[in-house]
Protein backbone atom coordinates (compact mmCIF):
# COMPACT_ATOMS: atom_id res chain seq x y z
CA UNK A 1 0.00 0.00 0.00
CA UNK A 2 1.18 3.47 -0.55
CA UNK A 3 1.04 6.10 1.91
CA UNK A 4 -1.42 8.91 2.46
CA UNK A 5 -0.42 12.16 3.34
CA UNK A 6 -2.20 15.31 5.21
CA UNK A 7 -1.14 19.10 4.85
CA UNK A 8 -2.54 22.18 5.48
CA UNK A 9 -2.87 26.47 5.67
CA UNK A 10 -0.15 27.18 3.28
CA UNK A 11 -1.97 30.52 2.30
CA UNK A 12 -0.35 30.90 -0.88
CA UNK A 13 -0.47 34.50 -2.09
CA UNK A 14 -0.11 36.06 1.30
CA UNK A 15 0.66 39.72 1.41
CA UNK A 16 2.17 39.51 4.81
CA UNK A 17 4.26 36.47 3.69
CA UNK A 18 7.57 38.04 2.38
CA UNK A 19 8.88 34.74 0.93
CA UNK A 20 5.66 33.29 -0.33
CA UNK A 21 7.68 32.80 -4.01
CA UNK A 22 9.93 30.09 -1.95
CA UNK A 23 6.92 29.26 0.13
CA UNK A 24 5.45 27.93 -2.99
CA UNK A 25 8.20 26.45 -4.56
CA UNK A 26 9.16 24.65 -0.95
CA UNK A 27 5.12 23.24 -0.96
CA UNK A 28 5.96 21.98 -4.97
CA UNK A 29 8.95 20.31 -4.09
CA UNK A 30 7.49 18.29 -1.25
CA UNK A 31 4.69 17.27 -3.80
CA UNK A 32 7.32 16.52 -6.60
CA UNK A 33 9.29 14.39 -3.54
CA UNK A 34 5.89 12.41 -2.21
CA UNK A 35 4.21 11.99 -5.68
CA UNK A 36 5.36 8.31 -5.97
CA UNK A 37 5.16 7.32 -2.39
CA UNK A 38 1.15 8.75 -2.47
CA UNK A 39 -1.97 6.92 -2.91
CA UNK A 40 -3.64 9.76 -2.04
CA UNK A 41 -2.87 13.42 -0.79
CA UNK A 42 -5.44 15.51 1.80
CA UNK A 43 -5.28 19.45 1.85
CA UNK A 44 -7.30 20.57 4.61
CA UNK A 45 -8.35 23.86 3.20
CA UNK A 46 -6.33 27.37 3.21
CA UNK A 47 -4.04 26.31 0.69
CA UNK A 48 -4.48 30.09 -0.89
CA UNK A 49 -4.91 32.92 1.12
CA UNK A 50 -7.24 34.30 -0.58
CA UNK A 51 -9.80 32.20 -3.56
CA UNK A 52 -12.09 33.36 -5.89
CA UNK A 53 -13.98 32.01 -8.60
CA UNK A 54 -15.78 33.98 -11.64
CA UNK A 55 -17.40 31.82 -14.24
CA UNK A 56 -14.50 32.32 -16.95
CA UNK A 57 -11.89 33.74 -14.51
CA UNK A 58 -9.80 32.68 -11.72
CA UNK A 59 -7.24 34.31 -9.16
CA UNK A 60 -3.56 34.33 -11.07
CA UNK A 61 -0.27 33.37 -10.00
CA UNK A 62 -0.07 29.68 -7.89
CA UNK A 63 0.79 28.01 -11.79
CA UNK A 64 3.63 25.64 -10.70
CA UNK A 65 1.22 24.38 -7.34
CA UNK A 66 -1.83 24.29 -9.69
CA UNK A 67 0.49 22.28 -12.33
CA UNK A 68 1.59 19.96 -9.67
CA UNK A 69 -1.74 19.29 -8.50
CA UNK A 70 -2.45 18.17 -12.27
CA UNK A 71 0.58 16.33 -12.37
CA UNK A 72 -0.60 14.07 -9.56
CA UNK A 73 -3.91 13.29 -9.99
CA UNK A 74 -3.14 12.65 -14.04
CA UNK A 75 -0.46 9.70 -12.27
CA UNK A 76 -3.60 8.50 -10.80
CA UNK A 77 -3.03 10.04 -7.44
CA UNK A 78 -6.17 10.92 -5.51
CA UNK A 79 -5.87 14.79 -4.09
CA UNK A 80 -8.95 15.83 -1.96
CA UNK A 81 -9.09 19.27 -0.98
CA UNK A 82 -11.56 20.68 1.99
CA UNK A 83 -12.88 24.41 1.90
CA UNK A 84 -10.73 26.45 4.04
CA UNK A 85 -12.10 29.59 5.61
CA UNK A 86 -10.00 31.70 3.29
CA UNK A 87 -10.78 29.54 0.29
CA UNK A 88 -14.36 28.94 0.73
CA UNK A 89 -15.42 30.52 -2.63
CA UNK A 90 -14.33 27.64 -4.92
CA UNK A 91 -16.50 26.43 -7.77
CA UNK A 92 -14.98 23.81 -9.89
CA UNK A 93 -11.89 24.94 -11.58
CA UNK A 94 -9.61 22.43 -9.24
CA UNK A 95 -12.13 19.97 -9.82
CA UNK A 96 -12.32 20.25 -13.87
CA UNK A 97 -8.97 21.56 -14.79
CA UNK A 98 -6.95 19.64 -11.39
CA UNK A 99 -8.90 16.77 -10.97
CA UNK A 100 -8.78 17.76 -7.90
CA UNK A 101 -11.40 16.30 -5.31
CA UNK A 102 -13.21 19.10 -3.28
CA UNK A 103 -15.02 18.84 0.23
CA UNK A 104 -17.17 22.02 0.83
CA UNK A 105 -17.96 20.24 4.44
CA UNK A 106 -16.40 17.78 7.34
CA UNK A 107 -16.15 14.17 6.05
CA UNK A 108 -16.09 10.89 7.99
CA UNK A 109 -13.72 8.39 5.65
CA UNK A 110 -12.73 4.92 5.97
CA UNK A 111 -8.45 4.73 5.32
CA UNK A 112 -7.89 1.13 5.70
CA UNK A 113 -9.05 -0.17 8.82
CA UNK A 114 -9.35 2.97 10.26
CA UNK A 115 -12.22 5.60 10.10
CA UNK A 116 -10.63 9.63 9.53
CA UNK A 117 -12.61 12.57 10.31
CA UNK A 118 -11.48 15.51 8.47
CA UNK A 119 -12.47 19.16 8.08
CA UNK A 120 -10.77 22.21 7.90
CA UNK A 121 -12.09 23.31 11.15
CA UNK A 122 -13.68 26.71 10.52
CA UNK A 123 -16.99 26.87 12.03
CA UNK A 124 -16.51 23.97 14.52
CA UNK A 125 -14.03 25.51 16.33
CA UNK A 126 -15.57 26.32 19.94
CA UNK A 127 -13.19 29.27 20.44
CA UNK A 128 -15.38 30.97 17.58
CA UNK A 129 -18.61 30.36 19.14
CA UNK A 130 -19.17 34.42 19.87
CA UNK A 131 -21.53 36.27 17.95
CA UNK A 132 -19.21 38.65 16.02
CA UNK A 133 -17.81 35.27 14.39
CA UNK A 134 -20.56 33.05 13.67
CA UNK A 135 -22.16 36.51 11.69
CA UNK A 136 -19.20 36.64 10.15
CA UNK A 137 -18.73 32.99 9.13
CA UNK A 138 -22.84 33.44 8.30
CA UNK A 139 -21.87 36.45 5.82
CA UNK A 140 -19.23 34.91 3.74
CA UNK A 141 -21.35 31.52 3.31
CA UNK A 142 -24.24 33.44 2.08
CA UNK A 143 -24.68 32.42 -1.45
CA UNK A 144 -26.35 36.00 -2.15
CA UNK A 145 -23.04 37.29 -1.29
CA UNK A 146 -20.77 35.32 -3.68
CA UNK A 147 -23.77 36.40 -6.42
CA UNK A 148 -23.15 39.76 -6.14
CA UNK A 149 -19.64 39.40 -5.53
CA UNK A 150 -19.20 38.12 -8.51
CA UNK A 151 -21.00 41.14 -10.20
CA UNK A 152 -17.85 43.37 -9.49
CA UNK A 153 -15.17 43.98 -11.57
CA UNK A 154 -12.72 41.24 -11.42
CA UNK A 155 -10.27 42.82 -9.42
CA UNK A 156 -12.41 44.23 -6.65
CA UNK A 157 -13.09 41.35 -4.64
CA UNK A 158 -10.24 39.51 -4.70
CA UNK A 159 -8.19 42.59 -3.49
CA UNK A 160 -10.50 43.32 -0.66
CA UNK A 161 -9.93 39.57 0.60
CA UNK A 162 -6.15 39.85 -0.05
CA UNK A 163 -6.06 42.83 2.11
CA UNK A 164 -8.76 41.61 4.36
CA UNK A 165 -6.45 38.33 4.75
CA UNK A 166 -2.80 40.75 5.13
CA UNK A 167 -4.23 42.49 7.65
CA UNK A 168 -5.91 40.23 9.69
CA UNK A 169 -2.70 38.28 9.56
CA UNK A 170 -0.61 41.27 10.48
CA UNK A 171 -2.89 42.07 13.80
CA UNK A 172 -2.47 38.60 15.15
CA UNK A 173 1.58 38.68 14.88
CA UNK A 174 1.77 41.87 16.25
CA UNK A 175 3.96 41.83 19.83
CA UNK A 176 3.13 37.49 19.49
CA UNK A 177 6.77 36.93 19.19
CA UNK A 178 7.72 37.97 22.47
CA UNK A 179 4.56 36.91 24.48
CA UNK A 180 5.97 34.34 27.00
CA UNK A 181 2.59 31.95 26.94
CA UNK A 182 3.76 30.90 23.44
CA UNK A 183 6.45 28.82 25.90
CA UNK A 184 4.13 25.83 26.83
CA UNK A 185 2.61 24.98 23.14
CA UNK A 186 4.00 21.39 22.13
CA UNK A 187 4.89 20.86 19.44
CA UNK A 188 3.71 17.49 17.26
CA UNK A 189 7.06 16.45 16.66
CA UNK A 190 7.78 16.27 20.09
CA UNK A 191 9.12 19.27 21.43
CA UNK A 192 8.35 22.82 23.24
CA UNK A 193 9.05 25.51 21.09
CA UNK A 194 8.02 29.25 20.37
CA UNK A 195 6.13 29.49 17.42
CA UNK A 196 6.90 32.10 15.38
CA UNK A 197 4.11 32.16 13.39
CA UNK A 198 2.11 34.89 15.63
CA UNK A 199 -1.08 32.58 16.47
CA UNK A 200 -2.88 32.06 19.56
CA UNK A 201 -0.83 29.56 21.16
CA UNK A 202 -2.42 26.22 22.98
CA UNK A 203 -5.27 26.59 25.18
CA UNK A 204 -5.12 23.11 26.78
CA UNK A 205 -7.43 20.18 26.41
CA UNK A 206 -9.88 21.64 28.16
CA UNK A 207 -9.74 25.22 26.31
CA UNK A 208 -8.79 24.55 22.54
CA UNK A 209 -11.92 24.55 20.20
CA UNK A 210 -11.03 21.93 18.34
CA UNK A 211 -10.09 19.81 20.89
CA UNK A 212 -13.80 20.14 22.71
CA UNK A 213 -15.11 19.57 19.27
CA UNK A 214 -13.59 16.21 18.90
CA UNK A 215 -14.50 15.26 22.52
CA UNK A 216 -18.08 15.94 22.17
CA UNK A 217 -18.24 14.53 18.29
CA UNK A 218 -16.31 11.15 20.20
CA UNK A 219 -19.15 10.41 22.37
CA UNK A 220 -21.49 9.67 19.76
CA UNK A 221 -19.15 8.67 16.78
CA UNK A 222 -16.62 6.44 18.97
CA UNK A 223 -15.43 4.79 15.89
CA UNK A 224 -13.46 7.52 15.05
CA UNK A 225 -9.86 6.63 15.23
CA UNK A 226 -8.14 9.81 14.04
CA UNK A 227 -9.55 13.26 13.90
CA UNK A 228 -7.05 15.67 11.54
CA UNK A 229 -7.54 19.17 11.12
CA UNK A 230 -6.07 22.56 10.15
CA UNK A 231 -6.81 25.83 10.55
CA UNK A 232 -5.59 27.03 13.64
CA UNK A 233 -1.86 26.88 12.63
CA UNK A 234 -0.44 25.27 15.74
CA UNK A 235 1.53 21.59 15.66
CA UNK A 236 -0.76 19.31 18.22
CA UNK A 237 -1.03 15.53 18.63
CA UNK A 238 -3.15 14.09 21.49
CA UNK A 239 -4.65 11.15 22.09
CA UNK A 240 -7.94 11.54 23.29
CA UNK A 241 -8.88 7.84 23.96
CA UNK A 242 -6.58 4.49 23.44
CA UNK A 243 -7.87 4.32 19.81
CA UNK A 244 -8.52 8.26 19.11
CA UNK A 245 -5.94 10.47 18.24
CA UNK A 246 -6.56 14.22 17.16
CA UNK A 247 -4.07 15.94 14.89
CA UNK A 248 -4.09 19.79 14.18
CA UNK A 249 -1.47 20.21 11.55
CA UNK A 250 0.46 23.48 11.49
CA UNK A 251 0.99 25.31 8.79
CA UNK A 252 3.05 25.89 5.56
CA UNK A 253 4.52 29.34 6.34
CA UNK A 254 6.84 28.61 8.83
CA UNK A 255 6.17 25.41 10.12
CA UNK A 256 5.79 23.13 7.28
CA UNK A 257 3.69 19.93 8.47
CA UNK A 258 2.96 17.16 7.09
CA UNK A 259 1.59 14.04 8.32
CA UNK A 260 1.78 10.24 6.56
CA UNK A 261 -0.55 7.41 7.27
CA UNK A 262 1.41 4.06 5.98
CA UNK A 263 -1.33 1.76 6.47
CA UNK A 264 -0.44 1.21 9.99
CA UNK A 265 1.12 3.96 11.97
CA UNK A 266 0.75 7.36 11.63
CA UNK A 267 4.20 9.74 11.15
CA UNK A 268 4.39 13.75 11.74
CA UNK A 269 7.05 16.02 10.93
CA UNK A 270 8.56 19.12 9.12
CA UNK A 271 9.62 19.60 5.93
CA UNK A 272 13.14 20.84 5.80
CA UNK A 273 14.17 21.03 2.09
CA UNK A 274 17.59 19.19 2.00
CA UNK A 275 17.45 17.50 5.36
CA UNK A 276 13.89 15.58 4.90
CA UNK A 277 13.32 12.66 3.38
CA UNK A 278 9.16 12.20 3.39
Amino acid sequence: MKSIYFISDAHLGSRAVEHRRTQERRLVNFLDKIKHKAEAVYMLGDMFDFWFEYKETVPKGYTRFLGKLSELTDMGVEVHYFCGNHDMWMIDYLENECGVILHREPATLNIGDKVFYLAHGDGLDYRDHDWKTRLLFAIFHSRPLFRLAQMLPTNTFMNFGLEWARHSRLKRSKGKDDNPGFENVTSIVGYESAPTNGEEPYQGEDKEGLVLYAKEYLRSHPEVNYFIFGHRHIELDLMLTRDTRLLLMGEWITLFTYAVWDGEHMFVDNFIEGETEP
